[in-house]
This record gives C-alpha cells, sequence and structure tokens, in this order.
C-alpha cells in the first residue's frame, strides 16, 4: 500500500516527456503514502525504453507484447487493470494528452475509481490525497480531495512539474501481458507526424510570443524585428494564430505545442492555461503586458507592466545598442 503506478507514455520508439515528469510529481506522493514509484511500460520491443525509465531509481514493469505495439485504448485499459488488481497502488497517474484523455475516464468507469483530470499538482495532508487542478481559465487554483477509496486516479497535466535528473539505481521486471488475443473493432491504422512548418519551435532555444495584445497584423514587424535582434524564433497564442498573424504550426499551448526554451518572451499574451500549459517548462519567462493581473504574470520570472507598443520598440533598441 502507498505505491504510486504510473503509466509510461512513448510513441515512435521515444518516451514522451510526461512520463519523466510525472516521475518527478510522485516521488514526494509515494514517499509520504510509505510507498515507492512503479511505472508500468507496455508495448513492443521495449528493452532500450525500460533501461531510461529504470534510470529514474524506479521499478519498470514491462509487458512486451506484439499486440501493444501501437496504442490501443481498450487494450491499454485492459493491461492496466489488470496491473491495478495486481499491485493495488494507492494512485495511478496517467498523462492528460491525447492517450490518456482517450484511456483514464473508462477506466475510472470500470473500476469505479475516485478519478480527478488535468491536475497540476499532488500532496499528502494528514494522510490524505490531495489533487490541485485549475478553474475559469486558470484564474482559481482549486484543491480537491479524493474520497476514501483502495486506489485513485488522476490525469497529469503536461509541463505542470519540471523533470529531475536520474539518479540510477532501478530495476526492470517482465509481466505477462493480459491480453490473449487482437481487439478486432478497434484497430490501429497509421501514425500520422504533424507537419513542421519552416521552424520547429518545440527545439527552439529563444521564442518571441506574441498574443491578442499586439491588437492588430500591422505591428507584427514591431516583435519581427524583437526576435531578429536577439535571434529568436516566432510563436504566439491560439488568439494570434485565429487572427492570421502566424500559421498553426506556431501555436503554443494544449491546441498547440508544447515547447522549452531557454528564453520565451510573451508579449501581449494574457497568460490563459491553455496557453501557459504549452509553455511552462521554459527556463526563464519574461512577461510584457500593461494589465498587471494577467495571468501570465503568475509564471513568469520577469515582468514589464506597460503598452507592449512603447516597450517592445524601446527593448530593441536598447538590445541593438547592447549588442553593438
Amino acid at each position: 500500500m502507498g505505491n504510486v503506478l504510473i503509466l509510461a507514455e512513448h510513441r515512435q520508439g521515444a518516451v514522451r516527456d510526461i512520463t519523466f515528469e510525472m516521475l518527478a510529481a510522485a516521488s514526494g506522493v509515494a514517499r509520504d503514502l510509505g510507498g515507492e514509484v512503479v511505472v508500468l511500460l507496455p508495448g513492443s520491443g521495449l528493452d532500450d525504453l525500460a533501461a531510461q525509465i529504470a534510470a529514474y531509481g524506479v521499478k519498470v514493469l514491462v509487458v512486451d507484447d506484439p499486440l501493444l505495439a501501437n496504442f490501443n485504448a481498450e487494450k491499454y485499459q485492459l493491461v492496466l487493470g489488470a496491473a491495478i488488481d495486481a499491485y493495488k497502488p494507492s494512485l495511478v497517474m496517467v498523462g492528460h494528452t491525447a492517450q490518456g484523455v482517450d484511456l483514464a475516464p473508462a477506466l475510472a468507469v470500470e473500476k469505479d475509481l475516485p478519478f480527478v483530470a488535468d491536475v497540476i499538482g499532488l500532496a499528502v495532508e494528514g494522510g490524505v490525497l490531495k489533487a490541485t487542478r485549475q478553474l475559469y481559465s486558470g484564474k482559481v487554483n482549486a484543491q480537491v480531495a479524493f474520497k476514501p477509496a483502495e486506489t485513485c486516479l488522476v490525469t497529469v497535466r503536461e509541463a505542470a512539474f519540471e523533470a529531475l535528473e536520474p539518479p540510477g539505481g532501478g530495476a526492470v521486471e517482465k509481466i505477462e501481458c493480459p491480453l490473449k488475443e487482437d481487439i478486432a473493432y478497434r484497430q490501429f491504422v497509421e501514425y500520422i507526424e504533424a507537419e513542421v512548418g519552416d521552424v520547429d519551435i518545440t527545439q527552439s532555444e529563444i521564442l518571441v510570443a506574441v498574443g491578442r495584445g499586439l491588437r492588430e497584423e500591422k505591428n507584427m514587424p514591431l516583435v519581427e524585428e524583437l526576435a531578429a535582434v536577439i535571434k529568436a524564433d516566432l510563436c504566439g497564442s491560439r488568439a494570434a494564430v485565429d487572427a492570421g498573424w502566424l500559421p498553426h504550426d506556431r501555436q503554443v499551448g494544449t491546441s498547440g505545442k508544447t515547447v522549452k526554451p531557454k528564453l520565451y518572451l510573451a508579449v501581449g499574451i494574457s497568460g490563459a492555461f491553455q496557453h501557459v500549459a504549452g509553455m511552462k517548462g521554459a527556463k526563464a519567462v519574461v512577461a510584457i503586458n500593461k494589465d498587471p493581473d494577467a495571468p501570465i504574470f503568475n509564471v513568469a520570472h520577469y515582468a514589464i507592466v506597460d503598452d507592449l507598443l512603447k516597450v517592445v520598440p524601446k527593448l530593441t533598441e536598447k538590445l541593438k545598442e547592447l549588442k553593438g
């Protein structure tokens, strides 16, 4: 009892970042519950992935079977459900991703598990497990307690936790696959990679992001010049993309891309949780917004409260001077 079971997520032969973020979140919870962190890794040909996850000092339960070569929510639900029955963890963590959203609610209904979706925080207070999630577009953080149950289930928002460096010392254990035959009525057809434009912002080290606060497309040259001076790539919020200022492959957020640059300069972005979810992993965030109560300032390391149309030209000029 007290163990935390994480469903590892991988795609195209690579472990996804959400897996390592959940490992970071789970370590403190497992300690406070008096248990350990265990990772369930379903799939096919998993030796390298299992070793990569085990390096984080956890036990990895590998379910290696050709029937699990590609993600199928119903197959994964069967595998994860069997692991819950066998190991009886206190908490099960699944990524709040396309895969997790497809899988977790059905599993919660099947197993009658207390379920909280899209959590950004986990804690144990007085022996009671509590989860934090956001309401009203990120304006309110709500901490909720689970009803008494042997096992609870959460989906974890991407980039809500920062992955740690692997300490090593884990172990890998192969377990039998409970799936004995294929599921004929739901089949994997093909994986279609999203198109990447002239710039892949997920790989950018410096990003200048624009939002609705830019007001009009005619003001885009202001941020383009700033981006050129600091050798940054341009990206934006959904509002900027919907307005046609930037192509869709430059959108950051839950309906766009998740980025983790060294520097993220948010210009005229209010900071709705859908956007913040996509850039929260940035090492340094600088925000320019004339609204002192803009949610973006909750995640910014540096804040400039003023009209961006005044600030950006002066900032660009100063940077040019510094660069000689």
